[in-house]
């Protein structure tokens, strides 16, 4: 059943360390306001047209349920527009959040979009982020109480669009988790597993989830689907071989962004000059 109880407030951070402590997640019901959502949705409405006149094919023959590097400047008209967009995505309710929950050694990495597949039909599938990198299972296991590797999910319309197996952002899989996620033993990835838990969210609502985690997309509930997720996280060895300075603010841009702190720490990792 989907997770509506799931919940705190901005001004509650030792309530939603806790959660995610806890449960690998945390939603903050309302964090962001109409005004937000509505200027959020009108840059990625723009952005998702141009990635889908792109990859129309890819997406109907692939399956495809995401892009990536929203920020980049393909997407944006003038590096004004991209100055925009880069501020309408680093909130400052957000960003405290997260730095009071974390630290403030947190730094931006990239965006993606989530959206329906062509055939909405299409199975949902199970995994942990890095187990589409070259970095065995087992050392990600062995790290996976030192990486912090966060998604921050912005729903532009009402969702239930994702399911968690809470706890497994510290732990690995049972025997029965690691057979569904790589298919073993006659299992699917898109198999149901014991404890998992759909969550629903609505504009405004804030989901935060460690994307080790075991999780998978949902879409079959939802008409629509269009979330915006932030990738964000804590420096590792694992993740910043994956920092694209291509979707980092250029060194003229950077200080014209108000809310800049994590932007300014990604450029340092990444080697960009102010």
């Amino acid at each position: 059943m989907p997770d509506r109880t799931a919940a705190c407030f901005a001004h509650d951070t030792a309530h939603c360390r806790l959660h995610y402590q806890k449960h690998g997640f945390v939603v903050v019901r309302q964090l962001l306001d109409e005004a937000r959502i509505a200027a959020l949705g009108a840059s990625i409405a723009a952005i998702f047209r141009q990635w889908l006149d792109a990859h129309r094919s890819d997406y109907a023959g692939r399956g495809l349920v995401n892009m990536h590097s929203l920020t980049h400047a393909r997407y944006h008209a003038s590096s004004e527009a991209r100055i925009r967009f880069f501020e309408r995505i680093a909130d400052t309710r957000m960003t405290a959040l997260l730095e009071a929950m974390f630290g403030e050694d947190i730094y931006f990495h990239n965006t993606q979009l989530f959206f329906n597949p062509c055939n909405f039909t299409q199975p949902p599938y199970w995994h942990r982020d890095l187990q589409y990198s070259p970095i065995a299972d087992a050392e990600q296991a062995a790290e996976q109480g030192r990486l912090l590797n966060l998604h921050v999910r912005m729903p532009l319309v009402a969702e239930t669009g994702l399911a968690l197996v809470p706890g497994t952002h510290r732990r690995w899989d049972t025997r029965l988790e690691a057979a569904v996620r790589f298919e073993r033993e006659g299992h699917r990835h898109s198999d149901d597993l014991p404890g998992m838990r759909l969550i629903s969210l609505e504009p405004g609502d804030v989901l935060i989830f460690d994307a080790q985690m075991l999780h998978r997309g949902h879409y079959r509930s939802n008409a629509g689907r269009m979330a915006l997720d932030i990738c964000a996280g804590r420096a590792h060895r694992f993740t910043l071989p994956y920092l694209d300075r291509a979707v980092l603010p250029a060194s003229g841009e950077l200080a014209r962004i108000a809310n800049h702190a994590w932007y300014r720490r990604a450029c340092a990792l990444a080697g960009v000059s102010d």
